[in-house]
């Protein structure tokens, strides 16, 4: 399916929501991706932001809390990659979540320093001083327990009047939109052309078709392939995983393997283009 989003009254809810409640909330889609409708965030997330590296970290952490959710109901809390905290909450269709309800970013009611050396020990990438971003981190608005309870229960409420009012509604995908999502949500898992066929209920022909159709041309298996390394690249960046590691995350348990597919579809070694990605950070 297509998910729409009435971006102009969305938009308008999460402005009024942060004019009453001084706490900012956001509107992401199934894979955890932001769709764009809020500007106005804190100091320290825009320094944080403004850095590549630091960007895709952050989206990295929104892809992750969305694979990661396993409440029951409601809004699941958590501190992103930085120890920030925030929250999340699918938007359902029946049994499908349609977007995601995210709230942050605050600190709790806990020793603001104590939250800070915490934070500042999870900035060994930044190319800086961690320092410098000390005054930013104390502009974030602390919360009470009591506080953040009481409005993400609000939040759940009005999730009910987001769908009455129709501003996230659901359209029919075509066949080259489900493959498209599924190697989005599956590439790390253990794939081959029989099971994405079964798992789609589409013919290994029209399967290959349809990957030549989004590819441009190439295989299945290179879309897959593409995905992985994407993803790898992203891991890279931004963490200190080993590298067999990172293959392992991605869905290649073979180093050599990941390696040699690494290589054809960059140019370069997993280690080179991390070691020259971060020479570059440290200009």
């Amino acid at each position: 399916m297509n998910i729409l989003f009435d971006e102009e009254q969305l938009r308008k809810l999460i402005a009024n929501l942060k004019i009453l409640t001084g706490v900012p909330a956001n509107i992401l889609d199934p894979e955890g991706r932001d769709i764009n409708l809020f500007r106005g965030h804190p100091p320290f997330c825009r320094a944080i932001n403004d850095l590549p590296e630091g960007h895709e970290r952050c989206i990295a952490c929104d892809q992750c809390k969305i694979r990661h959710y396993t409440a029951e109901s409601g809004f699941q809390f958590y501190r992103c990659h930085l120890g920030i905290c925030e929250a999340v909450m699918p938007l359902y269709d029946k049994n499908t979540p349609l977007a995601y309800l995210a709230v942050g970013c605050y600190l709790d009611d806990t020793s603001m320093e104590e939250q800070w050396e915490h934070t500042r020990a999870l900035l060994d990438w930044w190319p800086g001083n961690p320092d410098e971003l000390k005054d930013a981190f104390y502009q974030f608005r602390q919360y009470s327990h009591q506080e953040i309870q009481a409005y993400a229960e609000t939040l759940e409420a009005l999730s009910a009047y987001i769908r009455l009012k129709g501003m996230i509604l659901t359209t029919e995908q075509t066949d080259t939109q489900r493959l498209e999502l599924f190697l989005d949500q599956h590439y790390m898992d253990k794939l081959s052309l029989a099971s994405i066929s079964k798992q789609l209920h589409i013919g290994r022909t029209k399967l290959c078709a349809l990957a030549k159709e989004l590819s441009g041309g190439e295989t299945l298996s290179w879309l897959i392939a593409q995905r992985r390394i994407s993803a790898a690249k992203r891991l890279l960046l931004q963490s200190n995983m080993p590298i067999s590691a990172v293959a392992e995350e991605v869905g290649i348990s073979d180093y050599n393997y990941f390696s040699k597919v690494f290589r054809s579809m960059t140019g370069t070694t997993p280690s080179a283009f991390r070691k020259k990605a971060r020479s570059r950070s440290g200009d």
